[in-house]
């Protein structure tokens, strides 16, 4: 099943699906935003000021994230996603979305020589941020720990200068896949919450390890904060 699935073919026509399915579902969900004053500062930055700017949300709230990120205020979209054959899916789902992807992912811990295309991505990251362009992290993807973020997003944050959003992000009803981070799949015409949080740059002397804990506590507190608003 998996071979089948992998296939280009078939991974081409079930992107289109999923965009098109998603593209309906969130534009039919009632949103309820909190805090977006602060997303608004980094995205109306006068011009010529302007620079790019981090979003963070939970892997497992990729299928929410577009409702985040308005195409005709904020900063053009770069989504970063993995190199793996589900990766290939995803990044073909959220290009039709309005969000090109930036394809890598982080170097295994126990196998220092294989970064999975992360220092190219990483590179090219920097690159469009500098640029002033936005890029989408799931800092706990792509294979987790659940809601434990890598040192990366705050290793960017620290070398780019960028402003770090934080987007706490809920639907209820949805649908709950068995996958690692128990994925969401919103529904149509359901009740949905944004929390914002961040919208400033970090030092560069900054700790990324001390950070990534930090930020990850950050993360989730808005994720129930999202979630406690649908209660």
């Amino acid at each position: 099943m998996k071979h089948w699935f992998r296939r280009p073919g078939v991974q081409a026509a079930l992107a289109w699906l999923m965009a098109a399915y998603l593209r309906f579902a969130l534009a039919t969900i009632r949103w309820r935003q909190v805090d977006r004053a602060v997303a608004e500062a980094v995205w109306d930055q006068p011009a010529g000021r302007r620079g790019g700017v981090i979003v963070c949300f939970w892997h497992s709230r990729i299928t929410l994230s577009p409702a985040c990120w308005p195409l005709d205020r904020a900063q053009e979209p770069r989504a970063l996603i993995s190199l793996s054959p589900d990766g290939q899916f995803i990044a073909g789902a959220v290009q039709r979305l309005g969000f090109p992807a930036i394809r890598g992912s982080s170097r295994k811990d126990t196998d220092p020589t294989n970064d999975k295309g992360g220092l190219s991505a990483f590179r090219d990251v920097l690159k469009w941020i500098k640029a002033g362009g936005g890029v989408a992290i799931t800092p706990d993807g792509p294979r987790g720990p659940v809601e434990a973020m890598k040192e990366g997003a705050p290793m960017l944050a620290r070398i780019s200068g960028a402003p770090v959003l934080f987007v706490g992000l809920a639907a209820e009803p949805c649908i709950r896949l068995k996958s690692w981070d128990r994925a969401m799949i919103p529904l149509p015409f359901t009740r949905g919450a944004i929390v914002w949080g961040g919208g400033v740059s970090m030092e560069r002397e900054a700790d990324a390890e001390a950070l990534a804990l930090q930020w990850s506590a950050t993360l989730s507190d808005l994720t129930r904060r999202a979630e406690a608003l649908l209660a």
